[in-house]
């Protein structure tokens, strides 16, 4: 069945104006016109602009155009709490730089500016990455602008209609475009698709990649929401790699953070007191964050109908202009004004991610849409029922048993106690739990490993070979649990560089290591990654709601059936050899996957000695 779009423009302002032959504005006449918040192009030589700016009292459009003077010729028209103007006579091959003026003391890009002109970091951005980048008008004004024109966008996309892979063969692959090539360009990013390809991943979620402040950066520090960062490369650089990614069954999901902005926002700067919080008039954001624990930048009002209009052209816009498949929503907790950590079940929380979710499944219906929500297991079951993606971190668990600490007690529980990585334990009805061992926010596996691994005899999980062996182990592991699964950057390779251990810098660059392929121990583990993600994305066993887990020893097992086939994986997690007694679930004869080394089982429940760091995976024959 042809699958139709809906798109739902933020806010329709219908005014009418005309121009004067030098392209000055005009009064109003017949022609009547529709124009959403932002800035739209009218023709080859026209723009109109719109800004929603309550309780200010008056608005300069002042540019390149202008000579970045506040005459009244550009005086935006003021009705009720917009503010616009249109301006005609421009050269349709040039891109202009501009700003509103705001009660002649604030200066601002357009919210909805599709690219910016930064006056601190556009200077450092390599020619090689943004080619002809417009020069900041230094001298002329201050503060961030906008670049407009009225050429049209001249991408031609090769693929238009693309269907990511079902949810439970998702298997994501998160990269931070800045540490993921030598480039770290979005082209750096596109050069490595074959070899994405080939590991088997079908998403990949970008860290975020709008505009956020400097250029070296997380992007966790968002300020222009429609732009792309140009530290990054041009707005057709990004399209040609999502152009590509789905041409080779690649979906993409972006990486948004709408809990928070800084204070380079046009949205924080419009309201803004002199200790720099949003005031109580600002429309969009709170005057402090209502979350007592954890709180960045300056918070979201999602009980506000202003910033429920604004998220919802946001996440309209990039589906629509960049073909963006789906959303990962960074810290959503936190999207909420109940007071508190945001821990506990939140109705009104619900209520709000719902609201957005079914904004997004307007526009496309079968949008990826994941929460980094971390809250209550109550409240995360009711979103997976929601068909909501929600984030799994296991990376401390996973960790504490690759090091061999696994056994050790941490309250009630084991350390490195897996079970909060199946669904189903948790009480969900459907797999809709995104488990990953890393993510840009953990301390690396193999870091801790070779740093704080355990030591047995002549059995010492510091050494390389073996604290890869032992990640492999992890890897078939997490990967046979059934629903979608996420890899971070080099994770495949044993990526061993601290996030902050050793004094390094958690937010600072990170060195590129794909020599890392070309190690053979290392090559070994991403070709265990390899050949698990092709088990999950070519058979069905894999995604079977009929599994049972053993997950809290060192002795860790899973049990997969289907009418045909019954899959059973297992790893032996301590630095010693252990027996333990598996239930396979039927006696037959098994063959082993990695070795095909073939066993029988006389009964459902057979003793299994594994030694230390070994895994096996077992198909019923």
């Amino acid at each position: 069945m042809k699958k139709i779009l809906f798109f739902v423009l933020p806010f329709l302002f219908v005014f009418s104006c005309g121009e004067n032959e030098h392209g000055n504005p005009q009064k109003p006449n017949t022609e009547t016109l529709k124009f959403r918040d932002g800035i739209t192009r009218i023709g080859n030589d026209s723009l109109a602009f719109v800004l929603f700016a309550p309780n200010k009292q008056s608005v300069y459009l002042i540019g390149d155009f202008n000579d970045w003077t506040a005459s009244e010729s550009y005086k935006m028209k003021k009705d009720g709490d917009r503010f616009w103007i249109k301006i005609g006579n421009l050269d349709n091959s040039k891109e202009y730089v501009c700003q509103y003026l705001i009660d002649n003391t604030i200066r601002i890009a357009d919210p909805y500016s599709q690219k910016i002109s930064d006056p601190w970091n556009d200077k450092d951005i390599s020619a090689s990455i943004y080619p002809n980048l417009i020069q900041y008008p230094n001298g002329k004004t201050s503060e961030t602008a906008m670049v407009v024109t009225t050429k049209q966008d001249n991408y031609s996309w090769n693929l238009t209609d693309f269907s990511a892979a079902p949810t439970s063969k998702l298997m994501i692959y998160e990269i931070l475009i800045r540490d993921f090539t030598e480039e770290g360009s979005i082209n750096g990013v596109k050069s490595k698709l074959p070899y994405l390809k080939s590991l088997g991943v079908n998403a990949i979620e970008l860290i975020p990649f709008n505009e956020f402040e400097a250029n070296d950066s997380w992007g966790y520090n968002p300020s222009f929401y429609f732009a792309p960062d140009k530290a990054y490369g041009t707005a057709n650089n990004y399209k040609s790699f999502i152009d590509e990614c789905h041409a080779n069954g690649i979906a993409v999901i972006m990486d948004i953070v709408l809990n928070h902005s800084y204070g380079q926002s046009p949205l924080v700067r419009m309201y803004q007191s002199a200790n720099g919080n949003p005031t109580a008039e600002n429309p969009w954001y709170n005057v402090t964050s209502p979350n007592t624990s954890y709180s960045w930048g300056y918070d979201f009002n999602h009980e506000s109908k202003h910033t429920q209009d604004f998220v919802d052209s946001v996440c309209a816009y990039w589906i629509k202009e960049y073909k963006i498949d789906g959303y990962r929503f960074d810290f959503t907790k936190g999207f909420t004004n109940k007071s508190g950590d945001g821990q506990a079940y939140d109705q009104s929380r619900i209520n709000i991610l719902k609201r957005i979710t079914n904004e997004i499944r307007k526009r496309k219906q079968d949008a990826i849409i994941i929460f980094e929500h971390l809250a209550d297991n109550s409240e995360e079951k009711e979103l997976s029922d929601y068909d909501i993606l929600l984030w799994g971190n296991m990376n401390y668990n996973m960790n504490e048993a690759t090091m061999g600490w696994g056994e050790e007690l941490d309250g009630s529980t084991m350390k490195g106690d897996l079970s909060w990585a199946s669904y189903k334990q948790r009480g969900w009805t459907k797999p809709n739990l995104v488990a990953y061992m890393e993510s840009h926010d953990e301390e690396r596996i193999m870091f801790k490993n070779e740093n704080y691994g355990k030591t047995t005899g002549n059995y010492d999980v510091k050494d390389l070979a073996t604290g890869l062996k032992r990640t492999e182990a992890a890897a078939v592991i997490l990967f046979s649990l059934p629903g979608p699964k996420m890899i971070w950057q080099f994770g495949e390779l044993g990526y061993d560089f601290p996030l902050e251990g050793n004094g390094a810098d958690r937010l600072g660059k990170k060195p590129v290591r794909w020599d890392y392929y070309d190690e053979p121990d290392r090559k070994a583990l991403h070709d265990v990654f390899a050949e698990m993600i092709n088990l999950r994305k070519n058979n069905a066993t894999f995604s079977t709601a009929d599994y049972t887990t053993d997950l809290t020893g060192s002795f860790k097992y899973i049990v997969l059936k289907t009418a045909g086939e019954t899959v059973v994986a297992m790893a032996n997690f301590d630095v010693e050899p252990v027996s333990k007694t598996v239930n396979f679930g039927k006696s037959g004869n098994w063959k082993e996957h990695f070795t095909d080394n073939e066993i029988s089982t006389t009964s459902a429940s057979e003793s299994v000695s594994l030694d230390a760091g070994e895994y096996r995976l077992y198909f019923s024959q």
